[in-house]
């Protein structure tokens, strides 16, 4: 998996950020794509990236403020007349679907496209094609969730070594070994797939979460994820400002991030008061190293491999 940020500001556009929204390439056969939340000016922000509407399939919104909401009938009306007839989700809190379809019959807009709606609420949303999503209830002023995203576990690698070492010569079989099914070979021979592959890969899990105040339920949903997208839309010394507008600052983020045991932490929804993000970086990485401020187009890979590299400053 991988994301690509469309828009990391908060409350308005500035000439730097966007506001919220941000996209998850599943990188499968079909190049899925699954967008989380959707501000004003997100279908201008494809046109400065790679990024085709058409293959995004699904639409989590966090809540219902309008920087996380009010570009969705832009982007569904341009979908449309770009001529993307694949069927789109779009999951949200209550009063999403209402907002969408008023918006759409007001101005008389057409979809080319069947829309489904699902209410969000706290537990598993699906759990299908080798991915996992959960949502639960983040602290805001208006009902808000994050997200948990999960690969299913993978299977081991097919030890070649070991297939050598018993005369198992190449061909269609291997593909079931590496499947862990049991074979039974050309020479009469019934061998088990268990005994010829290394031990599960565990899947990534990437954790995306809407506008909060540090709550419980954040730092459930970010647990041991790969990457943790937290709003750090003030700088430490502003805890005040925070509690009163139901946000958190950066090191809120951090002191989050570390309790989750997440292994890497983007910095996101950053006030267009902060037209350098590099203080509330530097005061994140004091309480969790593994952190850097998401921009405007980054795309980031969620890889264990690559966390330090990518991440660390």
């Amino acid at each position: 998996m991988k994301i690509t940020f469309l828009g990391t500001g908060a409350g308005v556009p500035s000439k730097k950020r966007n506001v919220s929204s941000l996209v998850l390439h599943l990188e499968n056969k079909q190049n899925d794509l699954w967008m989380f939340d959707c501000g004003e000016s997100t279908q201008q922000q494809f046109l400065h990236t790679s990024l085709k509407p058409g293959k995004v399939k699904r639409i989590f919104i966090s809540h219902l403020h309008g920087d996380h909401l009010y570009g969705l009938p832009g982007f569904l009306a341009t979908r449309s007349f770009q001529g993307a007839k694949r069927p789109l989700t779009i999951y949200g809190p209550a009063g999403t679907e209402q907002f969408v379809k008023s918006a759409l019959e007001i101005s008389g807009t057409y979809l080319n496209y069947d829309c489904h709606f699902h209410e969000v609420g706290e537990g598993l949303i699906f759990n299908e094609d080798g991915m996992s999503v959960s949502a639960g209830k983040l602290d805001h002023g208006l009902p808000c969730f994050g997200f948990r995203i999960k690969e299913d576990d993978r299977p081991g690698a097919l030890l070649m070594d070991k297939v050598e070492e018993a005369g198992i010569s190449p061909g269609p079989w291997l593909k079931d070994l590496k499947e862990r099914k049991t074979v039974t070979l050309y020479d009469g021979r019934t061998v088990h797939g268990e005994d010829f592959t290394g031990p599960p890969q565990p899947g990534k899990t990437v954790t995306i979460l809407g506008d909060t105040r540090p709550c419980a339920s954040a730092a459930a949903l970010a647990y041991k994820a790969d990457l943790l997208v937290h709003e750090a839309t003030f700088a430490s010394g502003e805890e005040s400002r925070a509690q009163k507008y139901f946000h958190s600052t950066s090191a809120q983020a951090a002191e989050t991030a570390l309790k989750a045991e997440a292994g890497a932490l983007l910095l996101n929804h950053i006030s267009p008061r902060y037209t350098d993000a590099a203080p509330l970086v530097n005061e994140a990485v004091t309480i969790f190293p593994n952190t850097a401020a998401a921009e405007d187009f980054m795309t980031v890979k969620a890889d264990r491999s690559i966390r330090e590299k990518t991440f660390r400053n």
